[in-house]
């Protein structure tokens, strides 16, 4: 009796051992940096965002144009010119100058919270999508290779980009 009970505790630990090992963690992996590449929602925020650069670098180029045109003038008619309008000729320059800064620093922030804005919506699809092909796929972990963190990459790492592109609708 006592052989059979130990024959049936070594049985469950095999079973068990085995199911533990059925169960081992999976790891995957993606280059997110690739797969928002070929998004075509990208393609859609980049073209925006070229449109709402090029406007921004329109309007710095006609105040530089102004500012210079006005720098010129004053070049050309300072010997001309009484020592307060000379003055005052000086501070209107100044003062476009500081126009031009000003709204170079604040085009910067805005180019870079108007590409935030476009990408966000990109970035969470690719998110949605890795979620979902993470959770299909019975991943523990998904790793971004585009990081440059991971310092090894085992074999039993399952890249899905390819299953990301899928379940994306892209080729």
């Amino acid at each position: 009796m006592k052989s059979v009970f130990k024959i049936c505790v070594l049985g469950i630990l095999l079973l068990s051992a085995g199911f533990a090992n059925a169960q081992a963690p999976k790891f995957g992996h993606i280059d997110l940096q690739a797969l928002v590449q070929i998004m075509p929602e990208r393609a859609t925020a980049e073209k925006q965002f070229t449109a709402f650069q090029k406007e921004l670098e329109d309007a710095l180029g006609m105040m530089q144009k102004e500012a210079q045109a006005k720098y010129a003038e004053y070049i050309t008619k300072r010997d001309s010119l009484s020592e307060t309008v000379r003055k005052m000729k000086d501070d209107e320059i100044s003062a476009m100058s500081e126009r031009i800064q000003t709204y170079q620093q604040t085009a910067s922030q805005q180019l870079q919270t108007k590409q935030a804005d476009l990408l966000k919506p990109v970035f969470d699809k690719a998110d949605k999508a890795i979620k979902e092909v993470g959770a299909e796929k019975g991943l523990v972990y998904v790793f971004d290779m585009s990081s440059r963190v991971i310092l090894y990459n085992s074999k039993e790492s399952v890249d899905i980009l390819p299953f990301v592109k899928t379940k994306l609708g892209i080729q």
